[in-house]
C-alpha cells in the first residue's frame, strides 16, 4: 500500500497518536497473557514450544502444561483435547497469531538461527517498527516472534497513525547480531507483545476492542485490518477480516481458548467492565475470573497482576 507523509514518532505528542476510545482508555502499563490454547497432542506441542520456540516448561499435568520464561513467568498454557482438527489457514475466525516480543535484536537472531538449524520454516517480515518472524505449531496455529525497533525509529502519519510495513526482513543483517552466545531458549523479559485475530467485521470488532475494552486505535486505514494499542504502542491487538465468512473456531478445533488482559488494579478492571457493558457486552464472573467474549467467541479474561 502507499504510505501517507510521516513524521518521526518522537516529534509527535503522545496525545496526538491514535484515536482515543469513547468511554475509558487502557493504561500503558497493561500486560497480555498467558495465552491458553487447545491442542491435539500435548507431547508434540511441548516438543515444538520448548525446542523450536524456546519456551521453558514450568508445569505439566496429564493433559495440560504451562510454559514461559526462565524466571517463572507463564506466557502459554496448553490444554490437550485429543482429536481436535488442525487450524486451517484463514479458515476459522479466532486466533491469527499470538506474538512473543524479545528484549533484543541479538535474542531474535539466536532464535532464528536455532529454528533454521532444525529445518523449521520461518516466515519473515520487516514491519518498520519491528522485525518479525512467523512459525506454525503442530496444530497449524501461528506464532510471531519479534523484536521492536526503538520508538525513536518509528514513524507517525499526520493524522496520528503509527505507520508499519511489510518489507522483506534483512536476514543477513539480523543474523550478524547473534554473537557467540549459545541458544538457551527465550530469555527473561520475553513477553506476549500482541495478539492478532481473524474477525468477521471490523466495525463490530472495534465496538468490542476499542469502545468496549478501551484500546486506542493506532492504525485504521487498511481496508481489511485494524490495529490497536495502549500508551502509543504500535499495537497490542491486530484485527483482520481475511477469514470473514468462515465459522468461528469451535470445541472440536485447535484454537485459542482465552487470553488475559492484565490491568494494574481493580479500579481499572471496574472501568473496563463498565465500558464493555455500556457497549452491550456481558462480563461474566467465572472460577477463572471475569471474562468477556467478542461477537465471534474470542474470550478475554480481565485480571490484576
Amino acid at each position: 500500500m502507499e504510505f501517507p507523509p510521516t513524521r518521526p514518532y518522537a516529534d509527535v505528542p503522545l496525545d496526538r497518536i491514535g484515536i482515543t476510545p469513547p468511554h475509558h482508555t487502557l493504561p500503558a502499563n497493561l500486560q497480555l497473557g498467558p495465552v491458553v490454547l487447545q491442542i491435539a497432542d500435548l507431547t508434540a506441542s511441548l516438543a515444538f514450544y520448548t525446542h523450536v520456540i524456546g519456551l521453558h516448561l514450568h508445569q505439566q499435568g496429564k493433559q495440560t502444561a504451562q510454559l514461559g520464561t526462565p524466571d517463572g513467568q507463564v506466557l502459554l498454557e496448553l490444554r490437550e483435547k485429543t482429536g481436535v482438527k488442525r487450524a486451517p489457514h484463514r479458515g476459522r475466525l479466532g486466533l491469527y497469531h499470538f506474538a512473543l516480543l524479545l528484549p533484543t535484536r541479538a535474542n531474535l537472531a539466536r532464535f532464528v538461527q536455532n529454528a533454521l538449524a532444525q529445518g523449521v520454516h520461518v516466515g519473515q517480515s520487516d514491519h518498520h517498527y519491528s522485525e518479525a518472524t512467523y512459525l506454525q505449531d503442530p496444530d497449524g496455529l501461528s506464532i510471531e516472534v519479534y523484536r521492536d525497533r526503538p520508538r525513536e525509529e518509528w514513524r507517525v502519519s499526520e493524522d496520528g497513525q503509527v505507520i508499519g510495513g511489510g518489507d522483506p526482513l534483512d536476514l543477513p543483517s539480523l543474523l550478524a547480531t547473534a554473537g557467540d552466545s549459545a541458544w538457551s531458549g527465550l530469555p527473561n523479559a520475553t513477553i506476549i507483545g500482541h495478539l492478532h485475530f481473524y474477525i468477521g467485521d471490523l466495525d463490530q470488532a472495534a465496538r468490542f476492542y476499542h469502545a468496549g475494552l478501551g484500546f486506542p486505535k493506532t492504525s485504521w486505514n487498511f481496508p481489511s485490518a485494524l490495529f490497536l494499542g495502549a500508551g502509543g504502542y504500535h499495537h497490542h491487538l491486530g484485527l483482520n477480516t481475511w477469514a470473514a465468512g468462515s465459522a468461528p473456531s469451535g470445541d472440536d478445533d485447535a484454537r485459542l481458548l482465552t487470553w488475559d488482559l492484565v490491568l494494574p488494579d481493580q479500579a481499572t478492571i471496574d472501568r473496563t467492565t463498565a465500558s464493555l457493558e455500556a457497549e452491550g457486552f456481558e462480563v461474566t464472573s467465572t472460577s477463572e475470573g471475569l471474562v468477556a467474549s467478542d461477537p465471534w467467541g474470542i474470550t478475554v479474561r480481565l485480571r490484576t497482576p
